[in-house]
């Protein structure tokens, strides 16, 4: 069955960080790639072709990502491009590969925001899920910006250490 639209909009939400890491690696200029994870957001709704699986939409969703990235590059009269064409392949191997095996760090993920307390989840949802950016967040919360960049980062660093701490853990 093909991914609803919703699924296909919370799937690159989701992924919304290493999409735009991905665009980062070809343009090297953060608001350039988030121009173009948006880009390949609006993409997937619009372009008329259905996303059988979860991995079929991300594999396209990366490759998109440096495509556009490069088509950014050749429109810029002085910009270098950084990495060569082998490279990118590579790079785009390797995240096909990490899609296919998305769903245990996926689960990991899931487990890991469970154990937060609740105002973390909250925020992170705030946050990646309704797209709030961080002034937004400071004056819902009545906090300095500073204070949510900051518990921001301490949450990404305790989701990592718990998502790498359930990966290491043997099956069971």
């Amino acid at each position: 069955m093909a991914l609803t639209e919703q699924d296909i909009l919370q799937r690159l939400m989701g992924q919304r960080d290493r999409v735009s890491a991905a665009a980062w690696l070809v343009v090297q200029n953060a608001h350039t790639a988030e121009d173009i994870f948006q880009n390949v957001a609006l993409k997937a709704m619009t372009k008329g072709t259905q996303f059988e699986s979860g991995g079929a939409l991300m594999s396209w969703a990366f490759i998109t990502a440096r495509r556009e990235g490069i088509d950014w590059l050749r429109r810029q009269k002085n910009a270098p491009v950084c990495l060569d064409d082998t490279i990118l392949e590579l790079l785009e191997q390797e995240w096909a590969d990490e899609a296919a095996q998305g769903g245990i760090r996926g689960q990991a993920l899931r487990d890991c925001l469970e154990e937060l307390p609740a105002k973390s989840r909250d925020l992170l949802k705030r946050r990646y899920f309704d797209g709030n950016a961080c002034e937004e967040l400071a004056a819902q919360l009545g906090a300095g910006l500073d204070a949510v960049y900051k518990r921001l980062s301490r949450l990404h660093q305790s989701l990592r250490k718990c998502i790498e701490t359930k990966l290491a853990q043997p099956a069971g």
